[in-house]
């Protein structure tokens, strides 16, 4: 069982960007998938984007409210994944997680399709 550390949250202004990184223990994050979810107070945790595998072409998918705005990308090297999302906006809040997948041939960005996850970064985004 992978265990993941995410860094890289904090209060930030409404326009401006971050950078979430994400590590793991355990394994090499470079096996899996990697998605990133965020939960915003009183909602349900939603998925935000998530980057398969460099040997299957290191696809990656966003979801609406970030197309545009998101760079999911992956130093295999450091074995380290990172978002950085641009133009934040206060609905952007939440706590961000990072999750792994196993390698299947079906993924889709939702909870259930992860199996290891991390202890999350708050992001604030407010003037």
């Amino acid at each position: 069982q992978l265990e993941l550390v995410e860094s890289g949250g904090g209060l930030v202004q409404p326009g401006g960007s971050l950078r979430l990184s994400c590590g793991a223990r355990g394994g090499a994050l470079a096996d899996y998938a990697v998605g990133w979810f965020r939960q915003a107070p009183g909602k349900e945790r939603e998925g935000v984007s998530y980057i398969r595998t460099s040997k299957l072409g290191g696809i990656t998918e966003y979801a609406d409210s970030v197309k545009g705005r998101a760079t999911i990308s992956r130093d295999n090297a450091k074995d380290t994944v990172f978002l950085q999302i641009a133009s934040l906006k206060p609905e952007d809040t939440g706590v961000y997680y990072c999750a792994a997948a196993r390698p299947r041939a079906l993924l889709v960005l939702e909870p259930w399709a992860f199996d290891d996850w991390g202890q999350g970064t708050q992001v604030t985004v407010s003037s």
